[in-house]
């Protein structure tokens, strides 16, 4: 995520930090000063709100951990002044696997506030606390209450939300994957509806959760249509079969001829036996021009980093791993001949294709 910064690696997850998390401290902190005029005020609130986002970590770290006892890696979590955000490989394709992920989080949360509680009876004090004195209460009630609060929250059926992915689980296990996310989703979107009204006349957090939801949903209900659109299609049927390569030994200007007179954007690159090395983008090879001008090499200027696929490989599959890709497009090796490319664009036109032969034949 662009604007984030790492803070740590646990279990081969890395943990960072979005920028405007550090404004929302700021934020915090301010607020303390303002409130009760003291520097002390100001640092208490944000050690609590740092302690507060430790639990989110936590919680992210559930959901994680149990994704990862299922073969799901977590490329990484980053806070945000909303929560935190667990980037998983994938989703569970299982239902049952969905569920277990979705609930890990908000049990994180419970067991903190079981914690707590039990240490608070043990010490006989009270778990009550006043919403107006909140921010003078001992810091385990805080805890307390905050973790309660979070679970209690995360567990509303507001898909991409917990509850809303545990819902979504649900529905699966006796139906129609897409039809169960089209469901949680659209009363996910509900949800953050009645959100934002509340959010406009009590918390202007609220607001942002609720646009983050009503997004979230749309979004990946669109994901599920397009993979549930793709099963079954080999990637030979959607690749794109004429196409141009850049040679290891072709200059900036060489590349900018063949952007210019063609539609081709991006392009492999070959070596002088013909097999591939690299992909050269338009954004990197617009970068590269600006420093070096024409004179400039294709081989500095492009990428080593590329995802590849095989012509039998499922489509859905592989278009997964070219969202998450630093390439552009993914070319299609059959042993050692590039035969083909697949892009953001020639798949979605395929997609277009599909839906409307489905509609004539509806």
């Amino acid at each position: 995520m662009k604007w984030s910064f790492r803070i740590g690696r646990v279990r081969g997850i890395d943990v960072r930090v979005h920028a405007t998390f550090f404004i929302f401290l700021i934020w915090i902190g301010l607020s303390g000063f303002l409130r009760e005029g003291t520097p002390a005020a100001a640092v208490n609130g944000m050690l609590f709100m740092v302690t507060v986002f430790a639990t989110v970590v936590l919680h992210e770290f559930g959901h994680a951990l149990t994704a990862q006892h299922f073969g799901i890696q977590t490329r990484d979590i980053t806070l945000l002044p909303i929560g935190g955000v667990a980037r998983l490989d994938r989703m569970p394709e299982k239902p049952r696997q969905e569920l277990l992920v979705a609930l890990a989080g908000p049990a994180v949360n419970v067991a903190f506030a079981l914690m707590f509680l039990l240490v608070l009876r043990i010490r006989g004090q009270s778990t009550a606390v006043d919403q107006a004195a909140f921010d003078t209460a001992p810091l385990l009630v805080r805890l307390l209450w905050v973790n309660g609060i979070m679970a209690v929250f995360n567990l509303l059926p507001a898909f991409p939300m917990d509850g809303g992915r545990a819902l979504r689980a649900l529905l699966a296990l006796r139906g129609d994957y897409v039809g169960a996310t089209r469901t949680a989703a659209r009363l996910g979107q509900g949800i953050a509806f009645l959100l934002g009204l509340l959010g406009l006349f009590s918390n202007p957090m609220l607001v942002f959760i609720a646009l983050f939801v009503w997004i979230g949903a749309a979004g990946e209900t669109q994901a599920v249509e397009m993979k549930h659109a793709m099963a079954n299609i080999p990637v030979q049927s959607a690749m794109v079969t004429a196409f141009m390569t850049l040679s290891t030994s072709d200059t900036l200007a060489t590349a900018t001829s063949a952007l210019l007179h063609g539609t081709q954007i991006d392009f492999p690159v070959v070596d002088d036996h013909g097999h591939l090395v690299g992909v050269l983008s338009r954004t990197r090879f617009i970068d590269s021009l600006a420093k070096v001008g024409m004179e400039g090499s294709v081989v500095d200027a492009m990428t080593r980093s590329f995802e590849v696929t095989h012509p039998s490989e499922m489509l859905d599959v592989a278009f997964a791993r070219l969202q998450t890709s630093e390439a552009p497009l993914m070319p299609v090796i059959d042993g050692d001949c590039l035969v083909g490319l697949i892009t953001l664009e020639n798949v979605g036109e395929l997609l277009m294709v599909k839906e409307a032969i489905g509609k004539r034949s509806a």
